[in-house]
Order: structure tokens, then C-alpha cells, then sequence
């Protein structure tokens, strides 16, 4: 397994620019960048602009992964370019990103089942909670969608990889995943999204290891608040995800899997108000789309939360309005990349999992602190 970090998040990535940032990247110890897309790449697919960023990464022995977008056909307008990159036809679009990707050999693809709304609070910030469409029927578009592009990837010999995404449950992935084949479609295991499914992060993972080629790691703060409970992103390790019992379920079913960190965004390149998403876990109707939840894995989540909320109290944890009104740029968001990783190392080496050694790079980084 190699760590590396987010390509849209890494700090200054849209100044930089993908070349550059793996260099960036590379400077700070990680072994690889995901890009969400191929788009964030190329927008225009550009073959000779991709090659580039794949020499750079090979240059510097790196990980590249990337992905295509939302494959919910009632998301997927909300992001015209998936359209446009096929001259109007969606599922040429689709084509064409998978086989740009397929030419510098990415073949682990993320994609997506729909959006979140930050301008929202609650259940309505997710789409899992439209009143337009059910969610039910979001789903078996979805998987219709997948069945369309199941053939071109089995032909590109790709991987349509759908994430833990704030809206999906992984009891959902896996019925996706498992009607589609996991010879075509597997699973980018976020570890901190499904939190927000009131869904425990180890159980989680238990039930989606065998499906997980690609990863977000992550961390959150979940704390009792009003109208339920806030989940705010901290660096790994200062959160409620147990990486200590995670990371070796991943390693067992997939030990050359890649460890991506999914870092908060620096305020210095998204300015916005640091606000906590609210889940809204105690709601009859919020608890009624969930039916999958059982009693056992909703009362081993609210043990997680009390203990974080012990933690709070006790001062060995920061609460979340203190977290949020400390500074957050560019040195900021490099602190929590760093120590996001350093957390995944100690717990790879305390278990003895399989992790390629630090890079010249990331030793040098070191060395630099």
C-alpha cells in the first residue's frame, strides 16, 4: 500500500496545476495524487496534457488515480461537463473519459451516485432526501446507468469504482456493486462519509472490504448538538474513526490498495465559513430512510459518539466551535496532511502492514520540519 492525498484538495492545486502538483506532492512525502476526475486533469481530454501528467508521475514514482463523475442519471446534469465531453451525448462522454484514462493506463475510476448541498442544513443537503424523485428509484437509475457502462469498461479493462459518497449507504454499494459484477464496478471506501449514514466505520468497512480498490481517508469530530448530531472533518486520528481496526480489514483483502488522504480544503483556496454538517440521527424520518440500520450497529455508533463527547469534555479533544475558529491556509492544511499521514503510518507499522517505505521526497520533508 502507498499514502498519498487528494488532487482537487492539496493545497494551491488549482494555481499549480496537476504536473505541479504531484511535484507538490511529492515535496511533502506522498507517495501518489488522486484526482476526482479526468477532468481536473484535462477538461478538454487533451492526450498530449494527460501524458504529461503521467510521465510526471512515473518520473516520480508515484500512484495516479482519477475517476469520471456522477453516475446517477438524476446528479449527473448538475455537472454539465459530463455531457458537453460528448457533445451532448452523456454516454459518449463517459467513452471518451474512460478511454482517455484507459491510454495512460488509470483503470480504477471513481464515481459517484449524487451531490451535496452545503447551502442546505439537515436531510435536505442531501439528495438521498429529494422530494422529486425517490431515492429508490435514484438507486435503479443508477444501476441501469452502470449496466450501460458496464460493457465499455469490461473493454477497456476498468474498474467503475462508486464511493462511500454522503448520500449512499454501503449497503446499498454493495447491491450495486454485486448486480453490476465486482468484475466491473467496485468501491472507493471514504472512511468518514459514512458516518453521516449513521453507519459505524468499522462495520462499515467489514462489509465493503472485499469490494474496496480505492480509498478517501479521512477523520471526523461527531458530537451531540441541536437537532442531532455534527460531523466536522479533523486530521486522521483526531476523530472518531478507529484506523486501528480499519486499516488492517482493507489490507487483508487488498493489500496493494492505495491510501489516499482526503484533507479539508484550505480556507486560502475555498474561503467559506467553517460550519459542521448536521445529521440529523434522532428524526423518525431521517431514521426511516435508513432501513437497513440495525439496532446493534445505530447502538455501537451512539457508543462512539458518547466517548468522543467524554474526550471533549475531558480536554483532550477540542470542541467544534474552537476547531473551527482556528487559522486555516496553506501551513494549516499542510500540518493536516502531514499528520494524517504520519497517523496512517504509525498504525500500518504498529500492525505490520504491508506499506512502501517514505520516498527521498518524504524523507527529505521530514528532515525539513
Amino acid at each position: 500500500m502507498r499514502i498519498g492525498v487528494d488532487g482537487r484538495k492539496i493545497p494551491e492545486s488549482r494555481t499549480r496545476g496537476p504536473v505541479n502538483s504531484l511535484e507538490h506532492a511529492h515535496e511533502l512525502g506522498m507517495a501518489g495524487l488522486f484526482f476526482r476526475t479526468v477532468l481536473d486533469m484535462s477538461p478538454a481530454l487533451d492526450a498530449a496534457e494527460l501524458r504529461d501528467i503521467r510521465s510526471k508521475a512515473d518520473e516520480l514514482g508515484m500512484y495516479l488515480e482519477t475517476g469520471l463523475g456522477k453516475v446517477n442519471p438524476y446528479a449527473n446534469p448538475e455537472a454539465p461537463e459530463l455531457r458537453a465531453v460528448g457533445d451532448g451525448d452523456i454516454v459518449l462522454g463517459f467513452r471518451r473519459m474512460m478511454e482517455a484514462c484507459a491510454a495512460i493506463d488509470c483503470r480504477e475510476l471513481w464515481v459517484a451516485t449524487a451531490n451535496y448541498k452545503s447551502a442546505y442544513r439537515g436531510r435536505w443537503a442531501y439528495d438521498r432526501f429529494r422530494t422529486d424523485v425517490a431515492w429508490t428509484e435514484q438507486l435503479a437509475a443508477t444501476a441501469r446507468f452502470l449496466g450501460t457502462l458496464a460493457p465499455i469498461a469490461r473493454d477497456l479493462g476498468i474498474h467503475l469504482n462508486l464511493e462511500t459518497h454522503e448520500e449512499i449507504t454501503s449497503f446499498e454499494l454493495v447491491r450495486l456493486v454485486e448486480a453490476a459484477g465486482s468484475d466491473v464496478v467496485g468501491v472507493v471506501f471514504d472512511t468518514a462519509n459514512v458516518l453521516q449514514r449513521l453507519e459505524h466505520p468499522v462495520w462499515a468497512a467489514e462489509r465493503l472490504a472485499p469490494y474496496v480498490r480505492q480509498t478517501h481517508i479521512k477523520d471526523a469530530a461527531i458530537t451531540h448538538t441541536e437537532g442531532g448530531l455534527a460531523y466536522q472533518m479533523r486530521p486522521c486520528g483526531t476523530g472518531v474513526v478507529d484506523f486501528d481496526r480499519i486499516l488492517p480489514v482493507l489490507a487483508a483483502a487488498n493489500p496493494a490498495l492505495n491510501l489516499t488522504i482526503e484533507n479539508d480544503e484550505s480556507l486560502d483556496d475555498l474561503p467559506r465559513p467553517r460550519r459542521t454538517m448536521l445529521i440529523e440521527a434522532f428524526d423518525s424520518e431521517f431514521l426511516d430512510g435508513h432501513p437497513d440500520l440495525t439496532v446493534q450497529e445505530m447502538a455501537a455508533y451512539v457508543d462512539m459518539v458518547q466517548s468522543y463527547d467524554r474526550q471533549i469534555r475531558s480536554g483532550e479533544r477540542i470542541d467544534n466551535a474552537s476547531y473551527a475558529a482556528l487559522p486555516y491556509g496553506y501551513a494549516e492544511t499542510v500540518s493536516y496532511i502531514r499528520s494524517s499521514a504520519d497517523h496512517v503510518r504509525s498504525v500500518c507499522a504498529k500492525h505490520d502492514l504491508p506499506v512502501e517505505s517514505d520516498t527521498k521526497a518524504g524523507n527529505l520533508a521530514e528532515s525539513a520540519r
